[in-house]
């Protein structure tokens, strides 16, 4: 598996001393295809979010978004990597960690990205292509936000 991605988790002892809880390889998700890889370092549910416990953030169960909450994902999209055209119910931070990767919307307009390049998806329409020859690793932020509203309608969250 070519996605290998350390995280640390701090949190409590139980008389609120700060300690390392977690240190090790983020677990892997399946993907759709061998060309995309997928792990979800971290999720929460509510807002504000509550810092106590012992829950693993990264092993619970999320779709691409959490209801009235946070997922922060890292994904690895392989050359020529399938189509997956969706909107989401969140707003979205985007790093480009590695490689180059063409983020495309709904009218075929898009964006060229590459390494260090960050990118504020806020529910739309979008698509990630990579047509270079080398992978392109990406670090995702969501966080739950209220649909889209246009021409005095819900644009609701989708998946092609």
């Amino acid at each position: 598996m070519p996605l290998q991605v350390r995280r640390v988790v701090t949190g409590h002892t139980p008389d609120g001393k700060a300690v390392v809880k977690i240190d090790g390889v983020s677990p892997p998700r399946p993907g759709r295809s061998g060309a995309v890889e997928t792990t979800v370092v971290w999720s929460t549910e509510g807002f504000p979010v509550n810092n106590d416990g012992d829950e693993d953030g990264g092993t619970r169960e999320v779709g691409i978004t959490h209801p009235n909450g946070t997922v922060f994902r890292v994904v690895w999209f392989g050359p020529g990597n399938p189509a997956m055209v969706h909107r989401t119910d969140s707003i979205d931070y985007a790093v480009v960690i590695s490689g180059e990767i063409d983020m495309e919307l709904d009218d075929g307009a898009g964006v060229h990205l590459k390494a260090g390049d960050v990118l504020v998806q806020r529910g739309t329409v979008h698509n990630w292509v990579n047509r270079g020859s080398e992978p392109c690793v990406i670090a995702f932020v969501l966080i739950h936000a209220k649909p889209v509203e246009a021409g005095g309608k819900v644009l609701e969250a989708t998946m092609h």
